[in-house]
């Protein structure tokens, strides 16, 4: 199930158990406007309330990801917000599912903190990633600032963030921001096979196993089991728990309801 280009600003396809999403502004090297956030909320909203879909992708169209905030938007009052999941319609309430960033080309500033929304990151060959905002007098405040020091040592998230210079592919994959690197105009097919591998899994455990990872960041170290177990204790009960069990014994594919 897909919809076509035309004037729309996100497209999105279906994909088996895989939603993909695109950024639909390659004139403007998918840059962010108030329409393009909401469409990727939206997008996200339909993959959150449907069972049959277990992971994401978000892209950008014509070779670039995201150049960030839409200038030319921001100059008439526009910014690309939507207002339950913030700038780029994902960076403040990521989805509960899965999402992988496919980046190709650039990934900069406020489309480097889209990818950086995500939980894993397949990079082209040529991509760039950058917050280049103190270059402008401005603030990378839509996610790279909480997400960066998590993703990276200390000293390395200061240094991009206080030159504002952009690496490439390769020193992304060295500094472990991305999972893997690919040739150019791939990387959607890189991600949809990593997605495929994922959406083979059980759904709710995939979904608590990333509301825990997410969670923890905040918890003290001495509540960690007990705020595991509220989350994982339903899992463990669950139908797909048993039927999980029952395929490993009879040496068979699991067949998941999310339940």
């Amino acid at each position: 199930m897909s919809e076509q280009a035309g004037d729309r600003v996100v497209l999105t396809e279906e994909r088996d158990r895989v939603l993909l999403i695109t950024i639909n502004r390659p004139e403007a090297r998918n840059a962010i406007n108030k329409a393009a956030a909401e469409g990727v909320a939206a997008a996200l909203d339909r993959l959150e309330a449907a069972d049959h879909l277990s992971v994401a992708i978000l892209t950008g169209a014509g070779g670039n990801f995201s150049a960030g905030q839409d200038l030319k938007a921001l100059v008439k009052g526009e910014f690309g917000v939507d207002p339950k999941r913030g700038w780029g319609g994902i960076v403040q309430k990521p989805p509960e599912k899965p999402i992988i960033a496919a980046v190709e080309g650039y990934a900069l500033a406020g489309g480097c903190e889209l990818a950086l929304a995500c939980d894993l990151i397949i990079a082209a060959e040529g991509s760039m990633f950058g917050v280049p905002e103190v270059k402008r007098s401005l603030v990378a405040a839509a996610g790279a600032l909480l997400r960066l020091p998590r993703r990276l040592p200390h000293g390395i998230a200061m240094e991009l963030v206080l030159t504002g210079d952009p690496i490439d592919s390769a020193r992304a994959l060295e500094l472990g921001l991305v999972n893997r690197v690919v040739p150019d105009g791939t990387a959607v097919d890189a991600a949809i096979v990593l997605a495929e591998r994922i959406s083979e899994n059980a759904p709710l455990a995939l979904r608590a196993s990333k509301r825990i990872i997410e969670a923890q960041y905040s918890w003290p170290e001495e509540e960690f089991w007990d705020r595991q177990g509220e989350i994982s204790g339903s899992v463990f009960a669950s139908e797909d728990a048993r039927e999980g069990a029952t395929a490993f014994a009879e040496k068979r594919k699991p067949v998941w309801k999310g339940r």
